[in-house]
């Protein structure tokens, strides 16, 4: 286990440099100043040119590219952030655990709803849950998410009162976007957790429990619901990594302070390393799930074995 662990960490060396490089030139070849974003309307050419001379944005394509990769790697230098004015690093630093926070708690609720949920549909099949279930799994995957927060926002903030519209801070404040992040993710669950499950339930072993005249609890619980975690492990690994990069609309409609936010007010602004150090963040965050997600495969299936 501990030599394919370390295997996976190398092959995740090849890949975050990938992302960096393609993400770096899809940037640098994006159209905007960020000199004259940065500087204002205002400012004259000479000081454009003194604040691109500065921060080495007048060099060659493979020069930028280079002295990017050498203090990321190297020196974990990110970049410092023309509008902040202040290192991407810091910037990052601040927000992550706002981020991570409202990603944990969306896959958290997502799974504690989904797959139970799809268990019961399974096993209750074409009944009239199963078909009420059906239908509301497909409109969640189908609402996109800015119009789900609003319409949350629209009933229970300002229609009932219920809960705030702004903020991440207590308790009140995070049912809304955690809810409003994890709709589709819900409906996801469901939906994977169903289609396994009928898979597993119609399985010999699992006529073979039953004949032995063991408790359907016991069958569904022990010996069907275990073996058909394998897909559904894959789509929480998969959706905690998305919901991390879907976070940019949830924060920015809830007021949120994470790094979707972040990105996005850096996008509008052109502000390069900020929105190279968030996708940099997210994809190693994807990645590090992805890679836990393959080891809790051997421990929740004993038929795989690491090699």
């Amino acid at each position: 286990m501990l030599r394919y662990v370390i295997r996976r960490m190398l092959l995740l060396i090849p890949v975050v440099l990938s992302v960096m490089i393609i993400l770096f030139t899809i940037l640098y070849f994006t159209p905007g100043d960020p000199a004259r974003i940065a500087l204002g309307q205002e400012a004259t050419p000479e000081t454009i040119e003194a604040f691109r001379a500065e921060h080495g944005l007048d060099d060659p394509f493979f020069v930028q590219l280079g002295r990017y990769l050498y203090k990321a790697v190297f020196h974990g230098d990110l970049g410092y952030s023309y509008a902040m004015k202040s290192p991407v690093s810091m910037e990052l630093a601040s927000r992550v655990p706002v981020t991570m926070k409202l990603a944990f708690w969306a896959v958290a609720f997502s799974t504690l709803v989904g797959i139970p949920l799809g268990v019961i549909c399974a096993i209750r099949q074409y009944s009239l849950l199963d078909s009420i279930t059906t239908l509301v799994t497909l409109l969640g995957v189908s609402m996109p998410t800015f119009w789900t927060g609003l319409l949350f926002i629209l009933a229970f903030s300002v229609h009932l009162g219920w809960l705030p519209s702004m903020g991440f801070d207590s308790a009140s404040q995070m049912v809304l976007p955690i809810i409003t992040l994890s709709g589709s993710a819900v409906a996801l669950f469901a939906r994977i957790t169903r289609s396994s499950m009928l898979e597993v339930i119609r399985s010999d072993y699992i006529r073979t429990a039953r004949a032995k005249g063991q408790k359907e609890s016991i069958v569904i619980m022990r010996h069907a619901l275990p073996n058909a975690m394998i897909p559904i492990l894959t789509i929480i690994s998969m959706q905690f990594g998305m919901l991390l990069g879907g976070s940019i609309v949830t924060e920015a409609i809830f007021s949120i302070s994470g790094v979707g936010r972040l990105m996005l007010e850096a996008i509008n602004m052109r502000d390069y390393p900020i929105i190279q150090g968030g996708v940099l963040f997210i994809s190693i965050a994807f990645c590090f799930v992805n890679l836990a997600a393959d080891i809790l495969y051997a421990f929740v299936d004993p038929r795989i074995h690491v090699k």
